[in-house]
């Protein structure tokens, strides 16, 4: 018998504590699995990440920014949706994350 699968989970990774407990709480009430950060240290040392994982992600965080942590997962092959959610955000900004693979880019506030 197989090992059963990981509950699709949403991670939130925000520097900001209030957004990410704002997100989690919406998200919590549409009945989502979510698990929030406010620093990509602790995101990757606790996170499992599995395929039935995607990731709300800041763009200005102060350890990494958020295009660098997508590009370094990319190369650790771990391929999960990535939506970013920035006040941060330009078209180029944007642009690239797309290309390197975001399935979307959102600026704040957000509905």
């Amino acid at each position: 018998m197989s090992p059963p699968s990981p509950l699709p989970t949403v991670f939130i990774l925000d520097d900001d504590p209030e957004m990410v407990k704002a997100l989690t709480r919406l998200l919590r009430a549409k009945q989502f699995e979510v698990r929030g950060f406010t620093s990509v240290r602790a995101f990757l040392e606790a996170s499992q990440l599995h395929e039935t994982t995607c990731l709300v992600l800041d763009v200005a965080m102060p350890e990494l920014d958020g295009l660098e942590l997508q590009q370094r997962l990319t190369h650790q092959g771990v391929l999960i949706p990535i939506i970013f959610l920035t006040g941060h955000g330009d078209i180029p900004m944007s642009v690239r994350a797309i290309k390197a693979g975001a399935t979307d880019f959102l600026t704040k506030p957000v509905d």
